[in-house]
């Protein structure tokens, strides 16, 4: 059976600057608060990059250390989340007394 592409394969360590910068900014959310993929862009550096920050969350592994669950769409719903679908992300979202 062939290898899996490490493209296409799930991983939890960034593989670019800029994936390893929005690792360091969602790392960094407290607990309770949420940031859009649009400003953890920005403070990642790039400004406009927010679609690519969904899809390094989709890759992400490490939960605890990169809480991805506190990234969250701009237009208010909670977006997609690997681990269990919107349901589940909202639920760890009220959790934590994020919404």
């Amino acid at each position: 059976m062939p290898k899996k592409s490490s493209k296409t394969s799930k991983r939890s360590e960034p593989d670019t600057p800029f994936a390893r910068a929005v690792y360091r900014v969602v790392s960094q959310i407290p607990r309770g608060e949420t940031r859009t993929y649009g400003e953890v862009a920005k403070a990642a550096g790039r400004p406009g990059a927010a679609r690519a920050v969904g899809t390094i969350m989709s890759r992400n592994t490490d939960t605890k250390r990169v809480p991805c669950h506190r990234v969250v769409r701009a237009d208010g719903r909670v977006g997609e989340y690997a681990f269990g679908g919107p349901a589940k992300k909202l639920a760890l979202l009220k959790k934590e007394g994020a919404v």
